[in-house]
């Protein structure tokens, strides 16, 4: 067995080509540790089948992706968010997942309110968040770049997202801060530093950003150390602000998934040493 480094989980977004079987056998030979899921892979093969897989083969799930997208503003929208986080919550519990990340939702059609879009958000984490903990499962607010604001998620910002979080105890909810969306933000540090002493950082995910960016902005993630990153940099600020989790490596390009999945996760192990460790 390979020894990578003892922090690193790989996202399962980064190697998609491979299945859920795959990821586990190809993580556990590499000495990967964790694993970050996604919930539509992790039902196609069975929530329950998936957690026996992962813990049978010892590695832990850094964070199951995603629930959220709370903005509608119309009663029945609502209702829907509220039952898909539930069941998202569940299925974060059953997998035993450090966090539930939340992606909280661009505006809805015609809606120029980001005040209000972000209102709601707040309104419905109030019903879901004691709810969660009472599932064992922390909510990690994810800022996604300004970029995602109207259609994918209103909070732009690691302030915006801390905003949110502090109206819950730290055990309830807390904020994942990624490097794609966040690098750029000249109040990241004082940010960060803000949220680790309120106990808030449950997560921390790397990907580089290169420009021109390949495949628009949702697919642009590069390979760490490809683009205009301090990634090092990036996780030591999380680390002088008390996070002491994983480090989740979470690419979305299809350049990577077009390669062999276990060349992927080699480069991602060397990458990570290089750039991040």
């Amino acid at each position: 067995m390979s020894t990578s480094p003892a922090r690193l989980s790989i996202n399962q977004e980064t190697i998609r080509q491979w299945s859920l079987p795959e990821l586990v056998a190809g993580c556990t030979a590499a000495g990967v540790g964790a694993v970050g899921l996604w919930r539509d892979p992790v039902r196609r093969h069975g929530v329950r089948e998936t957690a026996e897989l992962v813990a049978g083969a010892g590695l832990r799930v850094s964070s199951l992706c995603r629930g959220g997208f709370f903005t509608a503003a119309d009663p029945g929208g609502r209702a829907d968010a509220l039952e898909d986080n539930r069941r998202a919550v569940e299925e974060a519990a059953e997998l035993g997942a450090d966090t539930l990340v939340l992606v909280s939702g661009g505006l809805p059609e015609g809606d120029r309110d980001l005040v209000g879009a972000r209102g709601r958000i707040a309104d419905i984490l109030g019903e879901l968040a004691p709810w969660a903990a009472g599932h064992g499962v922390r909510l990690g607010i994810e800022p996604l770049h300004p970029m995602y604001a109207s259609d994918r998620c209103v909070v732009s910002t690691l302030g915006q997202a801390l905003d949110l979080a502090e109206l819950f105890p730290p055990e309830q909810v807390g904020v994942v801060v990624d490097s794609y969306h966040l690098w750029w933000d000249e109040r990241l540090p004082a940010d960060l530093r803000r949220a680790g002493e309120g106990g808030r950082i449950v997560s921390v995910q790397v990907a580089d950003w290169v420009t021109p960016l390949p495949q628009g902005v949702l697919l642009g993630r590069g390979q760490l150390g490809d683009g205009s990153i301090d990634l090092r940099a990036f996780r030591e600020l999380a680390d002088a602000a008390g996070y002491r989790g994983r480090v989740e490596v979470e690419i979305f390009n299809p350049g990577l998934w077009a390669r062999d999945g276990a060349e992927v996760l080699r480069e991602v192990i060397e990458r990570y040493r290089e750039h991040v460790d």
